[in-house]
């Protein structure tokens, strides 16, 4: 997955007119091996050579290419994450205390009825869906 996934970042990167720096290739690793949305403090952590205003810079590219989503929360922190066609189709839990953001999956059958009932929602109003994201808001285990 990971050869397949630089190929990708390194496709959608051209095709923007950017280069697969190897920094980008660094946050792209990093949001990778995570297993939730990170704040750039929380990837700084993990790089200490990585400077704050390349961390943003760089992840404003990525964004803009395709390779990575950014979160907005109620802190003052924005997350990243990959972009979902990289990963996994998921949904997220968001403290509107702490800014957290957790990733969580439903089973198929569960996705489906969603799917389905979302389907319903946007044909009503003439719009046509490409996909669709489920953001569940309040507050997390630690901040209750």
């Amino acid at each position: 997955m990971t050869a397949d996934l630089h190929a990708t970042a390194s496709t959608r990167l051209r095709a923007d007119g950017q280069r697969y720096t190897p920094r980008r290739r660094a946050l792209v690793d990093l949001l990778a091996d995570s297993d939730q949305p990170l704040t750039i403090p929380q990837l700084l952590e993990h790089r200490k050579d990585l400077a704050q205003s390349s961390a943003y810079r760089n992840l404003a590219i990525l964004e803009r290419a395709g390779v990575v989503h950014r979160i907005v929360t109620t802190d003052e922190f924005s997350r990243y994450e990959l972009a979902e066609d990289l990963t996994e189709h998921h949904h997220h839990l968001i403290c509107s205390s702490c800014g957290d953001v957790t990733d969580f999956t439903v089973p198929a059958a569960v996705e489906h009825d969603l799917e389905a009932a979302l389907s319903k929602v946007a044909k009503r109003s003439g719009f046509r869906a490409r996909s669709h994201r489920l953001d569940l808001v309040g507050t997390c285990a630690t901040c209750e």
